[in-house]
This record gives structure tokens, C-alpha cells and sequence, in this order.
């Protein structure tokens, strides 16, 4: 399941928040601001057995390196 981000549009602060009904309202929780981005994060999958360590982040990251930036 993807898990969203939010940051808001007012002042830049990036929230996450659990929304369970598409009629809740999300607001910002510095500045109470209902004007968001929503942004996907990317979650790591499990790893796999071997020597491939790079099947265990999602995006390219390794535990030294990371290929998101």
C-alpha cells in the first residue's frame, strides 16, 4: 500500500497523516493550512537472500549510498 506525504503549500511543512475517509479535511499541523501538496513516498521492500543488497531499498538506496537524490 503507497503511503502519502503531504507538505503544505503555505508554509512548506511536510506532514504525514493516516486519512481514512476521502471527506476528512487535512490540515496543516504548523500552520493549519488546508492548501497541500501530496507528495508518494517510496517504502522499502524486503530484502532478499544473497548478496544483492539493493533489492531491500525501493528506490536504489543501499545502506551506504543512496540513488533517490
Amino acid at each position: 500500500m503507497p503511503i502519502f506525504e503531504y507538505i503544505c503549500d503555505d508554509c512548506r511543512t511536510a506532514f504525514e497523516k493516516v486519512v481514512l475517509n476521502r471527506e476528512e479535511t487535512i490540515r496543516c499541523p504548523s500552520c493549519g493550512s488546508q492548501h497541500y501538496s501530496v507528495q508518494f513516498s517510496v517504502i522499502a521492500a524486503p530484502a532478499k537472500r544473497g548478496n544483492d543488497d539493493s533489492a531491500a531499498f525501493g528506490c536504489g538506496c543501499t545502506p551506504t549510498t543512496c540513488g533517490c537524490n
